[in-house]
């Protein structure tokens, strides 16, 4: 049952990031689009009280506690840069606004790229704190094992993306031949 709410809960999130977008925009109703989009958070909080009422009726702890966490810490950190990203696209493509701002080249990649790392470490953060709640909470009775396993898998990502933001420091992206960089105020954050 989580997991079929995991994927209710994404698909869920794209149905009601589209209808809310399409409001917005497309239908000339920005304050009910926003009310649309306000939503979102309430698909997290469901799949937070689910999997919770799921342990409490001794359920054992496995990989879809950890994945539900994970993904909660996820909508956590990036639900908002992905509305917010995503909204300024709509603007310029179906609105006329003003074309979004690249990452950019350079340094002003590599810090677009240590601010991801920080949404990340967030995310990692947010699953690392629920899942030991669930193991706090299953006490020494139950296996966490699977939850464990699933609190290394997040320190591991955060652990990869900042390869990667180091990565972008060390070897910056440069721009393509013939094109200038945009100034440093024009650049995404």
């Amino acid at each position: 049952m989580i997991v079929a709410l995991i994927i209710a809960c994404e698909v869920g999130f794209w149905v009601l990031l589209a209808a809310g977008l399409a409001l917005r925009y497309l239908a000339k109703m920005p304050r009910l689009g926003a009310a649309v989009l306000l939503c979102e958070p309430m698909l997290e909080l469901v799949l937070l009280v689910v999997t919770t009422l799921d342990l409490k009726d001794g359920a054992t702890p496995d990989w879809k506690h950890g994945l539900a966490a994970l993904y909660i810490g996820y909508t956590v950190a990036y639900g908002h840069y992905t509305i917010k990203w995503l909204d300024s696209h709509a603007a310029y493509r179906l609105a006329g606004g003003p074309k979004p701002a690249g990452a950019g080249y350079g340094k002003a990649r590599a810090l677009h790229e240590w601010k991801l790392w920080a949404r990340t470490l967030l995310a990692a953060a947010v699953a690392l704190a629920l899942l030991q709640t669930a193991i706090w909470y299953v006490g020494d009775d139950g296996d966490t094992s699977s939850l464990k396993a699933w609190q290394f898998s997040a320190l591991r990502v955060a652990g990869i993306h900042a390869i990667v933001a180091a990565c972008y420091t060390i070897w910056p992206k440069k721009a393509p031949a013939g094109t200038q960089a945009a100034p440093e105020a024009e650049r995404i954050g």
